[in-house]
């Protein structure tokens, strides 16, 4: 039986999973959730501890949470790019990489589209002045911290580049990466140029209008 992977194509979660199944080629059916397929939906609220996708089945398997699908793939349906090193040191680096994007560029990011939401009490331009403050300081860390690296956690593309592809998308969206910060941003467009992610992001291009706080005309 054929993987299945519910979820939606603008999601940042969603397409982080997308990416790891792209970058193998591992044959699935995507099962988009939307109103147009409540059972997906309810198959979501079933499969996953709060609801929320992505969620991956694999026959009677329910596996969710974005960074875990992508350490599921590599261990039942691995390929030629290895995104969880062999070696425990290198692959304790690409987890704390995962971590920093999904932590403190991607909930950093977040606080803005809440706001925006109404979903927090704060005004849309206050979410959007804290998480400025957030990703400024985000993006200084990491331009020191890549330094000539190719890829977040060295030669070798990883989960920690997935994570950094949708993280580093929405957020330079949300707030731009300062031009100070030339080697983020130069690292953020050799993620859109990753053939698995510039899939997924033309996939989910028709739902642009959907970002709250404006999409930009870019990328």
């Amino acid at each position: 039986m054929a993987l299945a992977l519910y979820g939606h194509p603008f999601s940042s979660y969603t397409q982080k999973a997308l990416i790891a199944l792209y970058e193998n080629a591992v044959p699935f059916e995507f099962r988009e959730v939307g109103p147009e397929a409540p059972e997906h939906g309810a198959q979501v609220q079933r499969r996953s501890p709060v609801g929320k996708f992505p969620v991956l089945v694999d026959g009677a398997r329910s596996v969710a949470e974005a960074s875990i699908i992508i350490e599921y793939l590599q261990m039942n349906h691995p390929g030629p790019v290895r995104l969880i090193p062999e070696d425990p040191a290198a692959a304790l680096e690409v987890r704390f990489m995962d971590r920093f994007f999904d932590l403190y560029v991607m909930d950093g990011m977040q606080i803005a589209v809440e706001a925006a939401l109404g979903r927090v009490a704060m005004t849309r331009e206050d979410g959007l002045a804290l998480a400025t403050e957030r990703l400024e300081r985000a993006y200084g860390w990491l331009d020191g911290y890549l330094g000539t690296r190719t890829w977040a956690a060295g030669e070798a593309y990883s989960m920690a580049d997935c994570a950094a592809s949708t993280a580093l998308f929405y957020a330079d969206w949300t707030y731009r990466i300062p031009e100070q910060f030339a080697v983020v941003r130069a690292y953020r467009a050799r993620l859109l140029a990753r053939p698995s992610y510039a899939r997924a992001v033309d996939e989910a291009r028709q739902f642009r209008h959907f970002f709250p706080l404006g999409a930009p005309d870019r990328d």
